[in-house]
């Protein structure tokens, strides 16, 4: 049997080593970054069966690693390890598609039995409610399938524009800011220019809009950011 793969993102680097090495001795194969950028292009790249993350981490902080990697898998388990222990943030870590939260100082049987108990919850079964289809008017979206029925029928959407269609929905009435969106949907492995974004707004009125020259949907907030209402 392989040994179940973890991703670690933490930048206090003795407390990282700390936590790599009982990893390791529970016999987890455990991969350790120590910001982002490197978190979201590290989990691209390989399988991992859980992700531990700090929240306060450079460049790219772990509530948008979180919600980057929500938008590419559903399944694999979140852990948030940090210090910011106030309720109103382990309930934005939780509403954001971490499965548990643990604050720092940890103890670190507890730490290692959480991580067992996630581990072993996702071999028995999966999210039933991650968003795999979603309906507004006429308009459907698969993001299983990046198939979309919109007001011309039916038509295939690229895996950048269900990205980003499924970002602006899960914050759907809320504006998204282009900084978000450079974070969780493009990881900063690439700068968009923000006419680039307006590119894919413009997409989606075309598709999904029965006026794109008046959109009900799709909205750019000039000098905000973007918002989906219905």
């Amino acid at each position: 049997m392989s040994k179940k793969r973890i991703l670690l993102v933490e930048d206090e680097k003795h407390l990282a080593d700390t936590i790599k090495l009982n990893l390791e001795i529970e016999d987890y194969h455990t991969i350790l970054v120590y910001d982002g950028s490197s978190a979201i292009s590290t989990f691209r790249e390989q399988r991992f069966d859980l992700v531990i993350l700090d929240i306060m981490i450079p460049n790219i902080d772990g509530i948008a690693v979180c919600e980057n990697i929500r938008l590419h898998d559903n399944n694999v388990p979140i852990m948030f390890l940090s210090a910011r222990s106030s309720a109103e943030d382990r309930v934005l870590g939780l509403k954001k598609g971490a499965d548990d939260y643990m604050t720092k100082p940890f103890n670190i049987e507890e730490l290692m039995l959480r991580i067992h108990n996630l581990i072993s919850r996702k071999e028995d079964t999966t999210k039933s409610d991650a968003l795999s289809e979603y309906t507004f008017g006429p308009n459907i979206i698969n993001f299983d399938s990046y198939e979309a029925h919109g007001k011309e029928g039916k038509f295939s959407l690229t895996k950048k524009e269900a990205l980003l269609l499924k970002l602006l929905i899960e914050n759907r009435d809320e504006v998204v800011s282009r900084e978000k969106i450079l974070q969780t949907v493009w990881g900063y492995s690439v700068y968009p220019s923000t006419r680039t974004i307006d590119n894919f707004i413009l997409a989606f009125r075309k598709y999904f809009e029965v006026d794109p020259k008046n959109p009900k949907y799709f909205l750019s907030l000039r000098g905000v950011g973007y918002k989906f209402t219905t």
